[in-house]
């Protein structure tokens, strides 16, 4: 029989649980951001890097010795310590660690920490090019030296959400899409999840942002803020194309429970209106948070909507300091702080 997480104590921890470290990779990709717009974007990262860094480890993935060297310039310039960064020369093509990188695991018990290899395919082979970090879990572990264990399924972590004790959200639309696990019904796909995140209350909501490549991650829709709390994505204006998509969102979650039986309280989180240009929409969302030791940092858009996000956030986490960091940039390479980052929780 195959040991699972589950069979062995493991759980997924909520993200703002206490961490060990957050993993990011740093970019550099020139088709992801072109010209002027990939510098714009390391200023978004060492601000995250800046805001994260006093309260947990900071570990960067970079190509080379000598990006590197370039980075830790940067982030020195911006007067951050490099106390607590830390540098892993791991080959990446674009490296977005929540998609691309481990789940971490731990064993409350045994104090043990392990983690999660997913299959990556680039959403859903959507990018030939970015099918190359498929197997960056194997280069961290090399150093890490955790306990591994492999569902050898398709699966981006900016697809689930959970909040600790049981309970994980997700989209139809990522997860039963026929681009990821073709030969795996809903319910084969259920119990993949409950065994390799130990959750017992799977809550499923329909679709995902417009502009979204990834086929309706989650985390630009809706995120945990405590065990039973949900902040969600919300659209008023009924001539915005999310309007529909996002009210059928709030009203499912509306009407679902925790894994205790316990009714959700939801809480809304209006959207920063379009973010694109003629060509298309981007997926920009102010759910795409990152929840630190310290500090909660949320992308921001340059909309009238920044500053009443900021509020609602930084009132759910009292005892964080909420960061609102440019993302208008980074979202034209289709993601923001939550999908370049993967927290590391502490044992």
């Amino acid at each position: 029989m195959t040991q699972t997480p589950k069979s062995l104590g493991f759980r997924m921890p909520a993200e703002w649980e206490k961490q060990e470290a957050v993993w990011i990779s740093w970019p550099h990709n020139l088709d992801t951001w072109l010209g002027d717009m990939l510098k714009k974007v390391e200023n978004s990262y060492a601000e995250f890097v800046k805001a994260l860094h006093t309260g947990q480890k900071i570990n960067i993935l970079v190509n080379d010795g000598k990006s590197e060297e370039n980075i830790k310039i940067k982030l020195k310039k911006s007067k951050i310590s490099l106390n607590k960064v830390f540098f892993y020369q791991i080959f990446n093509v674009d490296g977005w660690m929540r998609d691309c990188g481990p789940t971490f695991v731990v064993n409350d018990k045994t104090m043990q920490k392990a983690m999660v290899k997913w299959i990556f395919n680039a959403w859903g082979n959507k990018y030939d090019d970015l099918r190359e970090d498929e197997g960056i879990q194997y280069k961290i572990n090399k150093f890490l030296k955790l306990k591994m264990f492999e569902p050898k399924i398709v699966l981006e972590g900016g697809s689930i959400e959970v909040n600790g004790t049981g309970t994980l959200l997700t989209t139809k639309q990522c997860l039963l899409n026929k681009n990821r696990n073709p030969a795996l019904t809903k319910k084969q796909i259920e119990k993949y999840l409950r065994n390799y995140l130990n959750v017992s209350n799977i809550l499923w909501l329909k679709e995902g942002i417009v502009g979204d490549d990834t086929d309706g991650h989650i985390d630009d829709i809706a995120r945990f803020v405590n065990q039973n709390t949900v902040i969600c994505a919300f659209e008023d204006n009924e001539n915005d194309e999310n309007y529909e998509i996002l009210k059928e969102n709030y009203e499912l979650l509306s009407k679902m429970k925790d894994e205790k039986g316990n009714q959700l309280n939801i809480i809304k989180l209006h959207m920063p209106g379009f973010v694109g240009d003629k060509e298309r929409r981007y997926p920009a969302s102010y759910c795409n948070f990152y929840i630190g030791n310290e500090s909660v940092v949320v992308p921001v858009f340059g909309h009238e909507n920044d500053k009443k996000a900021l509020a609602i956030i930084q009132e759910l986490f009292p005892k964080r300091k909420v960061v609102g960091i440019n993302s208008r940039e980074m979202v034209y390479g289709f993601g923001s702080f939550h999908c370049l980052s993967q927290q590391e929780p502490k044992i």
